[in-house]
């Protein structure tokens, strides 16, 4: 018996849906120098645009950080700048109540000759005047008392009595109204209005980042 040499089997027919066959398309093994040209060029470019769209990733990525670390910078400023103008506003406080309890010491008197100044019109018509000072002031008020009445044409009597108050605080009453003044208490609401007025500037303080547009 003749042996009849097989072909082997290699899977490439394709059966259709109505029971035809039909062989693949054979893939071309051999490749002009213009088809190898041609691929190498292909190949190339999409390397160079894969190259260009990573750096263009990660230079997005780098802006991205960039910007990150400038806002944190601005941040750290805006804190930095809150807090020198706070130092510097309570150092401004600081000097000026240095100042004026320099000025309060030398003329303790000066706060109520400068109330009367300010009340001349509604003590004008009171027949007296009463002062409250600290002991120790009694006599050197009246006397600045008298003397700045006359200026102001004030013709009521003016009696300067001492109390328990601080130096250069007084208390003033003619009658129909009063007027009161403590050094260390005037200074507290001046520090309050500071610190508010800090902390309110401190919220809508100008940016330090120019704005966009």
């Amino acid at each position: 018996m003749t042996d009849i040499a097989h072909k082997r089997f290699t899977f490439d027919t394709v059966f259709d849906d109505h029971g035809g066959m039909s062989a693949p398309p054979r893939v071309k093994k051999n490749f002009t120098l213009e088809e190898l040209e041609e691929a190498k060029a292909q190949a190339y470019a999409a390397g160079e645009q894969s190259a260009v769209a990573q750096a263009e990733r990660e230079a997005a990525m780098a802006l991205n950080t960039v910007g990150q670390a400038i806002h944190s910078a601005f941040s750290t400023l805006a804190a930095v700048a809150h807090e020198h103008r706070e130092g510097s506003a309570m150092l401004a406080l600081a000097c000026g109540r240095a100042i004026a309890d320099a000025a309060l010491d030398q003329f303790p008197e000066a706060p109520t000759q400068a109330a009367l100044v300010a009340l001349a019109r509604e003590v004008e018509a009171s027949p007296k005047l009463t002062v409250r000072v600290a002991p120790h002031l009694v006599e050197r008020t009246q006397a600045a008392l008298e003397q700045t009445a006359q200026a102001i044409g004030f013709p009521g009597q003016i009696i300067a009595r001492a109390d328990a108050v601080p130096p250069a605080a007084f208390l003033l009453d003619w009658g129909d109204g009063r007027a009161a003044f403590n050094p260390a208490d005037a200074a507290a609401r001046v520090t309050q209005a500071l610190e508010a007025a800090i902390a309110a500037e401190g919220l809508h303080a100008e940016p330090l980042a120019p704005s966009e547009g």
